[in-house]
């Protein structure tokens, strides 16, 4: 028997790892025919059937799932030897995947990524912005940035930016001639502008005062999917947003949108970077959360 290459073993631990050939391919940076061959090739060299493939999914034979359980160990080990031979060259080198949203990316843009850049030349840094929470594992990123709410249970977080507030902001110009909330049932008496999160559900606001919490479905007639947006709807006067603070602080500075609500408005857990439990930390990652730490103790 031919004894398949360690890019073979590597293509099948990736088609493993995503369930799907053109996920696969994608963060190999290869053609989804390409890897395709290489299974195929890595099957005919070992003379069995590593997946079932459909038109709609790819799982593992029982043959694939036994050599996945032995050969995941060695290909960890294999990425914490070449790991720490980058040490030794003295600089972390490789890719460096990184998914978050929106506001987890401008805020690494401001500061962390240009410094870890001019740092690590070696290092090829893929930050993609999105808005929906994704499986960080199954899509080929190293870490993640979210809402630490949102972050899930088995992952470790690294919190930074500290406290973050969600506040409901309108134009001078909307709310000249009506009566300015005071509760979050005053909202139903004027038009809001609506949020549709990326799992499509359209957002229900949600407050909290002394205790006591309340989510909104508000009303209104203009429903947007982007924080940058309904900010800049609010300050046209199309009615009340609700958004992370920052996205509106340069209008509420140069008086095109004013607060209201803002004693039910409390601070909320911010960002935080998070990353597999279980898995080895590549050093990249390390050296990224490191500069990260750094960043957030003198902010």
């Amino acid at each position: 028997m031919a004894r398949p290459s360690l890019n073979d073993l590597a293509a099948f631990a990736a088609v493993s790892s995503h369930r799907s050939f053109r996920r696969a391919a994608d963060v190999m940076g290869v053609s989804r025919s390409a890897l395709s061959h290489a299974i195929i090739g890595l099957e005919g060299k070992l003379g069995v059937r590593l997946f079932n493939r459909t038109t709609r999914s790819v799982s593992l034979t029982q043959a694939g799932a036994s050599l996945l359980a032995r050969l995941d160990p060695v290909l960890q080990d294999l990425d914490q030897a070449l790991d720490t031979l980058s040490e030794e060259r003295g600089t972390p080198s490789g890719t460096l995947r990184i998914n978050a949203n929106k506001s987890g990316a401008r805020i690494l843009l401001a500061d962390v990524v240009p410094r870890f850049l001019d740092l690590y030349p070696d290092v090829e840094l893929d930050l993609v912005s999105e808005g929906r929470l994704v499986d960080i594992v199954e899509q080929g990123f190293d870490a993640g940035v979210r809402l630490l709410e949102a972050v899930p249970r088995d992952m470790v977080a690294v919190r930074f930016g500290g406290d973050v507030r969600f506040i409901a902001v309108a134009a001078p110009s909307y709310l000249e001639g009506r009566a300015t909330p005071t509760t979050p049932d005053d909202l139903q008496a004027h038009r809001c502008i609506r949020q549709r999160l990326p799992s499509g559900k359209r957002y229900r606001w949600e407050f909290a005062r002394r205790g006591a919490e309340i989510a909104v479905d508000v009303p209104g007639n203009l429903t947007l999917d982007d924080n940058d947006l309904l900010v800049q709807a609010a300050a046209a006067g199309h009615g009340i947003a609700y958004v992370p603070e920052p996205f509106a602080t340069p209008f509420l500075t140069s008086g095109r949108l004013v607060t209201v609500l803002d004693d039910w408005c409390p601070p909320t857990p911010g960002l935080a970077l998070y990353y597999p439990r279980s898995r080895h930390v590549p050093s990249p990652l390390r050296a990224f959360i490191d500069l990260l730490k750094q960043w957030d103790r003198k902010g």
